[in-house]
Protein backbone atom coordinates (compact mmCIF):
# COMPACT_ATOMS: atom_id res chain seq x y z
CA UNK A 1 0.00 0.00 0.00
CA UNK A 2 1.57 3.44 -1.06
CA UNK A 3 1.45 5.67 2.50
CA UNK A 4 0.53 9.31 2.35
CA UNK A 5 3.76 11.50 3.60
CA UNK A 6 1.58 12.82 6.03
CA UNK A 7 0.57 9.69 7.56
CA UNK A 8 1.54 9.29 11.39
CA UNK A 9 3.32 6.14 10.65
CA UNK A 10 4.81 6.39 7.63
CA UNK A 11 8.27 4.87 6.88
CA UNK A 12 11.20 7.57 8.06
CA UNK A 13 12.15 9.43 4.90
CA UNK A 14 15.44 8.40 3.42
CA UNK A 15 16.74 11.78 4.46
CA UNK A 16 17.10 11.69 8.13
CA UNK A 17 19.94 9.23 8.52
CA UNK A 18 22.38 11.66 5.65
CA UNK A 19 20.66 15.21 7.36
CA UNK A 20 21.59 13.91 10.80
CA UNK A 21 24.93 13.11 9.98
CA UNK A 22 25.25 16.91 8.36
CA UNK A 23 23.84 18.20 11.39
CA UNK A 24 26.32 16.39 13.72
CA UNK A 25 29.21 17.49 11.59
CA UNK A 26 28.01 20.67 11.19
CA UNK A 27 28.53 21.11 15.04
CA UNK A 28 31.40 19.57 15.69
CA UNK A 29 32.84 21.65 12.61
CA UNK A 30 31.75 24.74 14.07
CA UNK A 31 33.18 24.04 17.30
CA UNK A 32 29.91 24.02 19.40
CA UNK A 33 31.33 20.96 21.42
CA UNK A 34 33.73 22.98 22.69
CA UNK A 35 32.76 26.35 24.41
CA UNK A 36 36.70 27.54 24.26
CA UNK A 37 37.17 26.83 20.87
CA UNK A 38 35.51 29.90 19.79
CA UNK A 39 38.13 32.19 21.03
CA UNK A 40 36.01 35.25 22.53
CA UNK A 41 36.07 33.97 26.20
CA UNK A 42 32.34 33.19 26.21
CA UNK A 43 30.31 30.51 25.87
CA UNK A 44 28.49 29.61 22.70
CA UNK A 45 24.81 30.01 24.88
CA UNK A 46 26.37 33.61 25.81
CA UNK A 47 27.14 34.51 22.03
CA UNK A 48 23.22 33.47 20.66
CA UNK A 49 22.05 35.57 24.04
CA UNK A 50 23.86 38.74 23.09
CA UNK A 51 22.77 38.06 19.23
CA UNK A 52 19.68 37.83 20.81
CA UNK A 53 20.11 41.08 22.52
CA UNK A 54 21.36 43.30 19.47
CA UNK A 55 18.06 42.08 17.45
CA UNK A 56 15.11 43.32 19.87
CA UNK A 57 17.10 45.47 21.72
CA UNK A 58 15.50 44.67 25.37
CA UNK A 59 14.15 41.08 26.30
CA UNK A 60 12.73 39.91 29.64
CA UNK A 61 14.48 36.52 31.19
CA UNK A 62 11.09 34.77 29.97
CA UNK A 63 11.34 35.99 26.72
CA UNK A 64 15.11 35.29 26.05
CA UNK A 65 14.46 31.91 27.09
CA UNK A 66 11.64 31.25 24.27
CA UNK A 67 13.58 32.75 22.05
CA UNK A 68 16.88 30.78 22.53
CA UNK A 69 14.76 27.62 23.19
CA UNK A 70 16.63 27.41 26.59
CA UNK A 71 15.07 26.41 30.05
CA UNK A 72 15.12 29.92 32.68
CA UNK A 73 17.41 28.46 35.16
CA UNK A 74 19.89 28.09 32.11
CA UNK A 75 18.88 31.18 30.93
CA UNK A 76 19.58 32.58 33.94
CA UNK A 77 22.64 31.26 34.91
CA UNK A 78 24.20 32.39 30.80
CA UNK A 79 22.41 35.85 31.82
CA UNK A 80 24.42 36.34 35.05
CA UNK A 81 27.77 35.22 33.27
CA UNK A 82 26.97 38.50 30.86
CA UNK A 83 26.09 40.86 33.70
CA UNK A 84 29.57 39.81 35.50
CA UNK A 85 31.35 40.61 32.85
CA UNK A 86 29.86 43.72 32.00
CA UNK A 87 27.80 43.00 28.78
CA UNK A 88 24.19 42.90 30.01
CA UNK A 89 22.73 44.99 32.14
CA UNK A 90 19.47 44.33 33.70
CA UNK A 91 16.91 47.01 33.95
CA UNK A 92 12.83 47.98 35.51
CA UNK A 93 10.29 48.62 32.89
CA UNK A 94 9.43 52.27 32.75
CA UNK A 95 5.92 51.49 34.49
CA UNK A 96 6.46 48.21 35.45
CA UNK A 97 9.26 48.18 38.34
CA UNK A 98 8.60 44.58 38.74
CA UNK A 99 9.05 43.51 35.51
CA UNK A 100 12.68 43.62 34.78
CA UNK A 101 14.16 43.60 31.36
CA UNK A 102 17.57 42.99 29.65
CA UNK A 103 19.58 44.71 27.74
CA UNK A 104 23.11 45.41 26.24
CA UNK A 105 26.02 47.71 27.56
CA UNK A 106 28.55 49.41 25.36
CA UNK A 107 31.00 46.65 26.23
CA UNK A 108 28.31 44.48 25.15
CA UNK A 109 27.45 45.66 21.27
CA UNK A 110 31.63 45.76 20.93
CA UNK A 111 31.31 42.22 22.14
CA UNK A 112 28.67 41.05 19.49
CA UNK A 113 30.66 43.21 16.58
CA UNK A 114 33.44 41.16 17.00
CA UNK A 115 30.97 38.02 16.90
CA UNK A 116 29.93 38.83 13.72
CA UNK A 117 33.19 39.56 12.10
CA UNK A 118 34.62 36.33 13.21
CA UNK A 119 31.35 34.61 12.21
CA UNK A 120 31.47 36.54 8.60
CA UNK A 121 35.11 35.37 7.91
CA UNK A 122 34.60 31.61 9.25
CA UNK A 123 31.30 31.32 6.55
CA UNK A 124 32.66 33.55 4.08
CA UNK A 125 36.27 31.48 3.81
CA UNK A 126 33.82 27.96 3.98
CA UNK A 127 31.78 29.69 1.41
CA UNK A 128 34.38 29.99 -1.18
CA UNK A 129 35.18 26.37 -1.66
CA UNK A 130 31.73 26.52 -3.22
CA UNK A 131 30.20 27.68 -6.53
CA UNK A 132 27.10 30.39 -6.73
CA UNK A 133 24.52 27.13 -7.11
CA UNK A 134 26.22 25.45 -4.02
CA UNK A 135 26.13 27.99 -2.09
CA UNK A 136 22.57 28.92 -2.72
CA UNK A 137 21.48 25.57 -2.53
CA UNK A 138 23.44 25.67 0.97
CA UNK A 139 21.32 29.21 2.09
CA UNK A 140 18.06 27.26 0.84
CA UNK A 141 18.21 24.49 2.73
CA UNK A 142 19.33 25.72 5.85
CA UNK A 143 16.50 27.95 6.06
CA UNK A 144 14.52 25.46 5.49
CA UNK A 145 15.17 22.91 7.54
CA UNK A 146 15.68 25.53 10.51
CA UNK A 147 12.07 27.11 9.63
CA UNK A 148 10.86 23.47 10.36
CA UNK A 149 12.20 22.82 13.13
CA UNK A 150 11.02 26.30 14.32
CA UNK A 151 7.57 25.17 13.40
CA UNK A 152 8.18 21.96 15.10
CA UNK A 153 8.81 23.75 18.45
CA UNK A 154 6.04 25.79 17.95
CA UNK A 155 3.04 22.63 17.77
CA UNK A 156 4.77 21.65 21.08
CA UNK A 157 2.11 24.22 22.15
CA UNK A 158 -0.86 22.74 20.46
CA UNK A 159 -3.09 19.70 20.80
CA UNK A 160 -5.46 17.95 18.71
CA UNK A 161 -8.88 16.43 20.93
CA UNK A 162 -12.61 15.26 20.32
CA UNK A 163 -15.11 18.19 20.73
CA UNK A 164 -17.00 18.30 23.85
CA UNK A 165 -20.05 20.41 24.75
CA UNK A 166 -17.90 22.76 26.59
CA UNK A 167 -16.16 23.97 23.16
CA UNK A 168 -19.04 24.48 21.58
CA UNK A 169 -19.53 28.51 22.22
CA UNK A 170 -15.49 28.66 21.12
CA UNK A 171 -15.70 26.76 18.14
CA UNK A 172 -18.52 28.68 16.82
CA UNK A 173 -16.72 31.72 17.47
CA UNK A 174 -13.36 30.39 15.68
CA UNK A 175 -15.82 29.64 12.54
CA UNK A 176 -17.58 32.92 12.86
CA UNK A 177 -14.30 34.60 12.77
CA UNK A 178 -12.24 33.38 10.35
CA UNK A 179 -15.10 33.02 7.22
CA UNK A 180 -15.75 36.88 8.20
CA UNK A 181 -12.02 37.01 7.78
CA UNK A 182 -12.28 35.84 4.30
CA UNK A 183 -16.01 37.21 2.84
CA UNK A 184 -17.14 33.95 3.73
CA UNK A 185 -20.63 35.30 5.75
CA UNK A 186 -23.12 35.72 3.21
CA UNK A 187 -26.00 33.93 1.75
CA UNK A 188 -24.99 30.35 0.62
CA UNK A 189 -22.09 29.59 2.92
CA UNK A 190 -21.45 27.38 5.91
CA UNK A 191 -21.32 30.38 8.77
CA UNK A 192 -25.30 29.73 8.95
CA UNK A 193 -25.35 26.08 9.46
CA UNK A 194 -27.79 25.80 12.27
CA UNK A 195 -24.91 23.24 13.64
CA UNK A 196 -22.34 25.77 13.83
CA UNK A 197 -23.80 26.89 17.63
CA UNK A 198 -23.81 23.25 18.81
CA UNK A 199 -21.15 21.37 17.35
CA UNK A 200 -20.56 18.47 19.50
CA UNK A 201 -24.13 17.72 19.33
CA UNK A 202 -24.02 17.69 15.34
CA UNK A 203 -21.31 15.57 15.41
CA UNK A 204 -22.56 12.93 17.70
CA UNK A 205 -24.25 10.86 14.80
CA UNK A 206 -22.78 7.78 13.35
CA UNK A 207 -20.77 8.37 10.03
CA UNK A 208 -19.37 12.28 11.87
CA UNK A 209 -16.75 13.14 13.26
CA UNK A 210 -15.54 16.29 14.69
CA UNK A 211 -12.06 17.65 16.64
CA UNK A 212 -10.59 20.95 17.56
CA UNK A 213 -7.24 22.28 17.87
CA UNK A 214 -6.14 23.97 21.28
CA UNK A 215 -3.66 25.68 22.78
CA UNK A 216 -3.48 25.51 26.37
CA UNK A 217 -7.14 25.47 27.46
CA UNK A 218 -8.18 28.23 24.26
CA UNK A 219 -10.03 26.41 21.03
CA UNK A 220 -8.37 27.72 18.12
CA UNK A 221 -9.16 25.77 15.76
CA UNK A 222 -10.69 22.53 14.42
CA UNK A 223 -12.14 20.29 11.65
CA UNK A 224 -14.04 16.92 11.05
CA UNK A 225 -15.89 14.89 8.53
CA UNK A 226 -19.19 13.52 7.79
CA UNK A 227 -21.42 11.85 5.14
CA UNK A 228 -21.57 13.75 1.85
CA UNK A 229 -25.52 14.13 1.58
CA UNK A 230 -26.61 13.24 -1.91
CA UNK A 231 -23.85 11.38 -2.24
CA UNK A 232 -22.49 7.40 -2.15
CA UNK A 233 -22.55 5.79 1.40
CA UNK A 234 -18.51 5.64 0.98
CA UNK A 235 -18.04 9.37 0.88
CA UNK A 236 -17.31 11.58 3.01
CA UNK A 237 -17.12 15.39 3.69
CA UNK A 238 -14.30 17.74 5.01
CA UNK A 239 -16.36 19.49 7.32
CA UNK A 240 -15.68 23.13 8.85
CA UNK A 241 -11.20 22.86 9.01
CA UNK A 242 -10.63 26.66 10.43
CA UNK A 243 -7.87 27.99 12.83
CA UNK A 244 -7.38 31.28 13.69
CA UNK A 245 -4.07 33.02 12.75
CA UNK A 246 -2.47 32.18 16.13
CA UNK A 247 -2.35 28.23 14.57
CA UNK A 248 -1.17 28.76 11.15
CA UNK A 249 1.64 28.42 9.85
CA UNK A 250 2.77 26.37 12.35
CA UNK A 251 2.11 22.43 11.31
CA UNK A 252 -1.32 22.03 12.57
CA UNK A 253 -3.50 22.22 9.82
CA UNK A 254 -1.35 19.20 8.28
CA UNK A 255 -1.22 17.10 11.50
CA UNK A 256 -5.14 18.05 12.09
CA UNK A 257 -5.85 16.82 8.43
CA UNK A 258 -3.94 14.08 8.68
CA UNK A 259 -5.92 12.85 11.86
CA UNK A 260 -9.08 13.44 9.84
CA UNK A 261 -8.33 11.47 6.91
CA UNK A 262 -7.18 8.56 8.32
CA UNK A 263 -10.13 8.26 10.94
CA UNK A 264 -12.59 8.86 7.79
CA UNK A 265 -10.85 6.09 6.39
CA UNK A 266 -11.41 3.88 9.57
CA UNK A 267 -14.86 4.77 9.51
CA UNK A 268 -15.15 3.26 6.17
CA UNK A 269 -15.15 5.96 3.62
CA UNK A 270 -13.41 5.76 0.91
CA UNK A 271 -13.59 9.34 -0.65
CA UNK A 272 -13.21 12.65 0.67
CA UNK A 273 -14.67 15.55 -1.15
CA UNK A 274 -14.34 19.30 0.03
CA UNK A 275 -15.23 22.95 -1.18
CA UNK A 276 -13.62 26.11 -0.12
CA UNK A 277 -12.89 29.09 -1.59
CA UNK A 278 -9.82 30.18 -4.20
CA UNK A 279 -9.27 33.11 -2.25
CA UNK A 280 -8.18 30.58 0.54
CA UNK A 281 -4.56 29.63 -1.03
CA UNK A 282 -3.12 28.32 1.92
CA UNK A 283 -6.07 26.06 2.67
CA UNK A 284 -5.54 24.83 -0.85
CA UNK A 285 -1.86 24.25 -0.87
CA UNK A 286 -2.46 22.52 2.52
CA UNK A 287 -5.30 20.11 0.65
CA UNK A 288 -3.46 19.54 -2.46
CA UNK A 289 -0.16 18.79 -0.92
CA UNK A 290 -2.66 15.56 0.95
CA UNK A 291 -3.52 14.85 -2.43
CA UNK A 292 -6.76 16.28 -3.01
CA UNK A 293 -7.46 17.07 -6.70
CA UNK A 294 -9.61 19.87 -8.11
CA UNK A 295 -12.45 18.86 -10.19
CA UNK A 296 -14.95 21.24 -12.31
CA UNK A 297 -18.25 21.23 -10.24
CA UNK A 298 -19.37 20.64 -6.55
CA UNK A 299 -20.52 17.32 -5.19
CA UNK A 300 -23.32 15.89 -3.68
CA UNK A 301 -25.71 18.50 -1.83
CA UNK A 302 -24.03 20.49 0.84
CA UNK A 303 -26.99 22.78 0.95
CA UNK A 304 -24.06 25.78 0.23
CA UNK A 305 -23.71 27.31 -3.17
CA UNK A 306 -21.05 30.46 -1.82
CA UNK A 307 -17.75 28.25 -2.54
CA UNK A 308 -15.86 28.50 -5.86
CA UNK A 309 -13.07 25.56 -5.13
CA UNK A 310 -14.47 22.05 -5.51
CA UNK A 311 -11.80 19.16 -4.64
CA UNK A 312 -11.84 15.27 -3.80
CA UNK A 313 -9.57 12.75 -2.69
CA UNK A 314 -9.50 9.13 -2.65
CA UNK A 315 -9.23 7.22 0.93
CA UNK A 316 -7.36 4.20 1.33
CA UNK A 317 -8.93 1.50 3.97
CA UNK A 318 -6.95 0.73 6.74
CA UNK A 319 -3.48 -1.41 6.93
Amino acid sequence: MQRNRWHPQADIFPEVAPLRQASRQLVRELGFLDDGQNGLGITHSQCHTLIELERKERLTAGELAQALNLDKSTTSRTVAGLVERGYVVMRAEVGDRRRRQLALTASGRRKVARIHRQADQSVQAALTALGADDRAAVVRGLSLYAGALARLRARAGFAIRPIGRRDDRAMAQVIRTVMTEFGASGPGFAIHDPEVAGMSRAYRREGHAYWVVVRGDRVVGGGGYGHLTGAGAEVCELRKMYFLPEARGVGMGAALLAHVLEQAAAAGYRQCYLETLVSMTQARRLYQAFGFRPIDRAMGATGHFGCDAYYVRDLAPPA
